[in-house]
C-alpha cells in the first residue's frame, strides 16, 4: 500500500507541474488522495516541504512585481490591515467566550484568521504553551475554510464584477494562508495576484508584533518571535526587477517557475489533511472559525467595494 500511495503522489506532482493544473485542481488532488488512500508521506516531511516550497514560490513571484506597484498596493491595504487585524481578535475574544472555546484555542484561531492562517498559529502558539491538540483544532479549523476560500472567492468576485484591485485586496484580508491567497487571486488575474501577494505579505509582518502581544497579554515571560525573512527576500526580487538588474527574460521564467511551485505547494497542503485532523476540530472552534471568517470576509468585502475603485 505505501508502494501505491508513493507511486499515486508522484503522478500527482508530475501533473501539478503540467500547464493543465492549477492551485484549486491540485488543492483538490491532495485533498482526494489524502481522504481516500491516506497522507503518502509523514506530515513532518510534508509540512517542512510546504513551508520551504511557499517560501520560494512567493520570493519568486517577486520577480513579476514593481517595486512601485508594491508601495502603492502597501500604502492602500494598510488601513484596511490594522482595522481588520484589531476587529478580528477582539471579535474572535467575546466569540469564543461566548462559545466557551478553551482561551488559548480561541486565540490561536482567531491569529491564523487575522493574520495568515497556519503561519500566525505556528508563531503564536509556542507562546502560548499550547499543546499538539490545540494546534491541531487551530490549525485543522483554519486549513477547513482556507480549503473552500480557494473555490469561491474567484466566482464571488466574478458575480460581483470586482476589479483586479478591489478582488486582490479582498483576498488578501478575507483568506487565512498566503497560499490560497495568491491560488485565489491568481484564478482571477495577474493584477490581483500581485496586489494580494503584496497586501498578504504585509499583513504578515504583523505576525511580530502580535507575538509579543499575545506575550504580553497571556503574561508570558519569554518568548522567540519567528521573523518572516522570505518577505524581505520577495522585495530585493521587487528591486531587481523594477532597476532591471535581472534580465527580464530570467524574471519572466521565475515567476513561470514560482506559480508551477505555488500549485505544488497547494497539492501538498491537501495532501497533508487526514480525517483524524478533521474529527478532532470539534464543533465549537470550527462554529468559532466560521463566524470569525464571514465576519472578516462581509466587512472587508463592503469596504473594498466602497472604498476601492
Amino acid at each position: 500500500m505505501t508502494a501505491l500511495r508513493i507511486a499515486i503522489f508522484v503522478v500527482a506532482i508530475a501533473f501539478c507541474l503540467t500547464p493543465w493544473a492549477s492551485p484549486p485542481i491540485a488543492l483538490a488532488i491532495g485533498l482526494a488522495i489524502a481522504l481516500t488512500i491516506g497522507q503518502p508521506l509523514p506530515r513532518k516531511t510534508t509540512s517542512r516541504a510546504t513551508k520551504i516550497l511557499l517560501q520560494a514560490s512567493v520570493v519568486g513571484l517577486g520577480f513579476g512585481a514593481n517595486l512601485h506597484s508594491i508601495i502603492e498596493a502597501g500604502r492602500e491595504g494598510i488601513l484596511f490591515t490594522i482595522a481588520t487585524i484589531a476587529g478580528t481578535l477582539i471579535l474572535g475574544f467575546f466569540l469564543g467566550r461566548a462559545l466557551r472555546v478553551e482561551r488559548t484555542t480561541a486565540h490561536l484561531i482567531s491569529s491564523g484568521t487575522a493574520i495568515c492562517g497556519g503561519s500566525a498559529i505556528a508563531a503564536v502558539g509556542p507562546v502560548l504553551g499550547a499543546t499538539d491538540e490545540e494546534m491541531s483544532v487551530s490549525l485543522g479549523t483554519v486549513f477547513i475554510l482556507n480549503s473552500i476560500a480557494l473555490f469561491i472567492f474567484p466566482p464571488i468576485g466574478h458575480a460581483l464584477a470586482m476589479s483586479q484591485r478591489q478582488f486582490g485586496i479582498w483576498a488578501a484580508i478575507a483568506i487565512h494562508d498566503t497560499s490560497s491567497v495568491v491560488g485565489a487571486a491568481q484564478r482571477f488575474g495577474f493584477e490581483a495576484q500581485r496586489i494580494a501577494t503584496t497586501v498578504k505579505l504585509t499583513r504578515a509582518l504583523w505576525i511580530v508584533p502580535l507575538t509579543l502581544a499575545t506575550a504580553a497579554a497571556f503574561r508570558k515571560r519569554s518568548t522567540s518571535v519567528a521573523i518572516p525573512w522570505f518577505i524581505g527576500l520577495y522585495v530585493v526580487a521587487s528591486v531587481m526587477l523594477t532597476y532591471a538588474l535581472v534580465p527580464l527574460w530570467l524574471c519572466a521564467k521565475l515567476v513561470m517557475l514560482a506559480r508551477i511551485g505555488l500549485t505544488v505547494t497547494l497539492f501538498l497542503i491537501g495532501a497533508s489533511l487526514s480525517r483524524s485532523a478533521i474529527a478532532a476540530v470539534g464543533a465549537r472552534p470550527l462554529v468559532l472559525g466560521v463566524l470569525l471568517w464571514i465576519a472578516i470576509s462581509a466587512a472587508s468585502l463592503w469596504s473594498v467595494l466602497t472604498l476601492v475603485r
